[in-house]
C-alpha cells in the first residue's frame, strides 16, 4: 500500500470512530443530566410534599364528611333531572351532579391514598374535625342531622314524588339548604386545613357554590318562589 492510501485509510478511520466517541460521550452527558433532574424533581417533591394527615385531622374530616355531603347533592340532581323536561334545571342538575361526584373521588382518592378510614373514628360522628382544629360551628357532632344543609330521607321521597314544576322548586330550594350548608365546611377546610390540593379544592367549592346560589335564587324568582332560608 502507498503511503498516500496509508494516509487515506487512516484519515476514513479516524471519521469513522470519532462520531462513535461523541455519542458515547455525548450519551454520557445526556445521561447525568437526567440523573441529575430527577434527583433535583424527587428532592424538589420532597421539599413539598406535606406530611400525611392524621385520622382526626380536619384534612381527613372534611374529606370525609364533603363525600358525603356531595353524594346526596348528585342523588338529588339525578331525581329531579327525571322529573323535569325544564333544560335549565335539567342543565344545573347535570352541572352539579357531574362537578360534585368528580370532587368526591378526588376527596375518597386522598383518604386511599393517606390510609385512612372513610368513616369517622371511634364513633365521632360528622363535624367533630371543626372542634377538632379550633374551628367553631352550631352542629352537634356525632348526629346525622350534623351535617349542614342535608336533606332527610322524607324530603328525597318527596322529591322523587313530584313532576314538572313543583319537582324543580322544590329541588332548587333543597339545593340551595345544601350549598348553604356546604359552603362554610368548605369555607372551614380552606382555613384549617394543612394540605394545600385540599385547600385548594375547598376554596375553589366555595366560589363554585356560591355562584350556583345566586343562579337558583333567579330561578326560584322566575318561578315565583323563594329559598326556604
Amino acid at each position: 500500500m502507498t503511503p498516500a492510501a496509508v494516509r487515506k485509510a487512516g484519515s476514513e478511520e479516524r471519521g469513522r470512530t470519532l462520531p462513535v466517541r461523541w455519542v458515547v460521550a455525548g450519551g454520557v452527558v445526556v445521561l447525568a443530566l437526567l440523573l441529575a433532574g430527577v434527583v433535583a424533581v424527587a428532592s424538589a417533591r420532597g421539599e413539598e410534599e406535606p406530611r400525611v394527615p392524621g385520622v382526626d385531622s380536619a384534612d381527613a374530616g372534611f374529606a370525609r364528611d364533603m363525600a358525603v355531603h356531595h353524594q346526596q347533592a348528585v342523588e338529588m340532581s339525578f331525581i329531579v333531572r327525571d322529573r323535569t323536561d325544564d333544560k335549565d334545571v335539567r342543565r344545573l342538575a347535570y352541572d352539579i351532579a357531574n362537578t360534585q361526584a368528580n370532587q368526591r373521588g378526588m376527596l375518597l382518592g386522598w383518604l386511599d391514598l393517606w390510609q385512612l378510614p372513610k368513616v369517622a373514628p371511634d364513633g365521632a360522628g360528622p363535624m367533630a374535625w371543626m372542634e377538632n382544629e379550633g374551628g367553631h360551628g352550631d352542629h352537634e357532632a356525632g348526629s346525622a342531622a350534623a351535617m349542614p344543609g342535608m336533606a332527610s330521607e322524607e324530603e328525597l321521597v318527596r322529591l322523587g314524588s313530584l313532576r314538572g314544576e313543583e319537582a324543580e322548586v322544590f329541588y332548587l330550594q333543597l339545593m340551595t339548604d345544601h350549598h348553604q350548608g356546604g359552603v362554610p365546611m368548605a369555607e372551614a377546610c380552606a382555613s384549617l386545613c394543612a394540605v394545600p390540593a385540599e385547600k385548594r379544592l375547598a376554596a375553589g367549592m366555595v366560589e363554585g357554590q356560591q355562584s350556583e346560589l345566586r343562579l337558583m335564587r333567579d330561578m326560584l324568582a322566575d318561578r315565583g318562589a323563594k329559598p326556604r332560608t
